[in-house]
Order: structure tokens, then C-alpha cells, then sequence
């Protein structure tokens, strides 16, 4: 593989790595638009820094940012997030069963 390739090929897998990352931040309860920028900042500077891939430096996307949020949303904001959560849920699961019956 010519050396051009390596390069794009080792970007390619950086990008895809930081797009994973992004999402399962945003997933994470209480995680916000700021949170998600602060999350990729920290990993692009990490990364610039070092020189090294961001699954080198922090593993796994999904585990970063489920550590990523516990480290930035404050812990009652995420339990507030998860308590929506819940409570949209069941209202959904409430409206879908509702929704069964009356298409019997």
C-alpha cells in the first residue's frame, strides 16, 4: 500500500472513530450540544498532541464516551435525563399498545 493510501486509510478509521464517539456521547443521559464539543475538543487535542490514534489513546468509542459524559455532565442532571427517559418511554409503550388495540 503506497504511502498516500496508509495515510488516508489511517484518517479514514480516526474520522470513523470520532463519528462513533460523537453519537454515543450524544446518546449518553444529560449530554448536550456543549458537552459533545468539549468531548470531541479534548480528543482532538489529545490526539494532536500525542500523535497517536484516538483508539490507542482512549480505546474503545463507546467506552470513551460513556466515560466522557460521566466526567462532564454533573451526576443529578444525568439522573434527571434518565428519569425522562423512563417516563417517555413507558408513555411510548403505553401509546404503542393503544395503538394495537384499536387496530384489532
Amino acid at each position: 500500500m503506497a504511502k498516500k493510501e496508509k495515510a488516508t486509510a489511517q484518517e479514514k478509521d480516526r474520522e470513523r472513530w470520532l463519528a462513533r464517539f460523537q453519537v454515543r456521547l450524544a446518546m449518553q443521559p444529560g449530554v448536550d450540544r456543549a458537552v459533545v464539543l468539549q468531548g470531541v475538543k479534548e480528543v482532538t487535542a489529545h490526539c494532536e498532541e500525542t500523535g497517536e490514534h484516538p483508539r490507542t489513546a482512549l480505546g474503545d468509542p463507546d467506552a470513551c464516551a460513556v466515560r466522557t459524559a460521566e466526567r462532564l455532565v454533573p451526576a443529578d442532571r444525568a439522573e434527571r435525563a434518565r428519569r425522562k427517559d423512563k417516563w417517555l418511554d413507558a408513555l411510548d409503550s403505553v401509546g404503542k399498545k393503544a395503538e394495537h388495540i384499536a387496530g384489532m
